[in-house]
């Protein structure tokens, strides 16, 4: 690979990391969240089903919106955001506002696997795409890790809305986006074919059945994931 597609895969794995990373920072805090807050720790860990419900939501979304105005807008679009309800959680005076916005949190975060591993396969070359594919789904691994180390280090001095507070570092992803990372150029020859060619049900005709087994397929793996990491 080039240099550029280098940075792209760099983008790719860090989106998918960082996106991980502020997810898993509520699992971890969720004990200190409902002290503050007075209830339970379950009370508290419905936030996470929210954010999961609203996933495919922001993933259907973000994904119309980037076959129409681009990988790379979209996806630096998405990083401001969930970096941005992030930073809000923080804020969040009582657990129906904090309800509130990692549903918000949740929508966004559906978009960043879409968008960063869309705009990732349709520039690195076609023999690397098999190995960036895994390296990109660790990402969410190192996500975790991440969590887990800042909990580790900081809890103690920063708490739980310190915690969000450092998640908004992420949001710092766009300006290396915006800098290195180019638009997908599978993305910019569509756009020169008529409308009709690029509409939806044309470009999935006789793929709708392998659409639906991975849909099935990651529905499995996410089960074993959030079943056993979330807890």
């Amino acid at each position: 690979m080039n240099s550029v597609q280098r940075n792209v895969v760099i983008a790719g794995f860090l989106g998918w990391t960082l996106d991980a990373f502020d997810f898993f920072i509520l699992v971890f805090a969720a004990k200190a969240i409902a002290a503050d807050f007075g209830v339970g720790r379950d009370e508290v860990m419905f936030a996470v089903t929210l954010t999961l419900a609203a996933r495919p939501f922001g993933a259907l979304v973000f994904g119309r919106l980037a076959d129409r105005y681009g990988r790379r807008p979209m996806l630096m679009l998405d990083i401001a955001l969930f970096s941005l309800f992030e930073l809000a959680s923080a804020f969040a005076p009582n657990l129906p506002v904090l309800f509130a916005l990692r549903l918000l949190f949740g929508f966004a975060m559906g978009g960043e696997w879409g968008l960063g591993s869309s705009l990732t396969m349709e520039i690195i070359p076609e023999r690397s795409r098999g190995w960036v594919s895994g390296l990109l789904q660790e990402g969410y691994a190192c996500g975790n890790l991440l969590a887990a180390l800042l909990f580790w280090l900081l809890f103690d001095r920063i708490g739980w809305r310190g915690m969000f507070v450092v998640g908004f570092l992420p949001s710092l992803l766009v300006l290396y986006i915006r800098a290195q990372v180019p638009e997908s150029p599978v993305w910019q020859h569509t756009q020169t074919r008529p409308a009709h060619e690029r509409d939806l049900r044309t470009v999935m005709r006789g793929n709708w059945w392998r659409a639906g087994f991975m849909i099935v397929l990651m529905a499995l793996f996410n089960a074993f994931s959030h079943g056993t990491q979330d807890l």
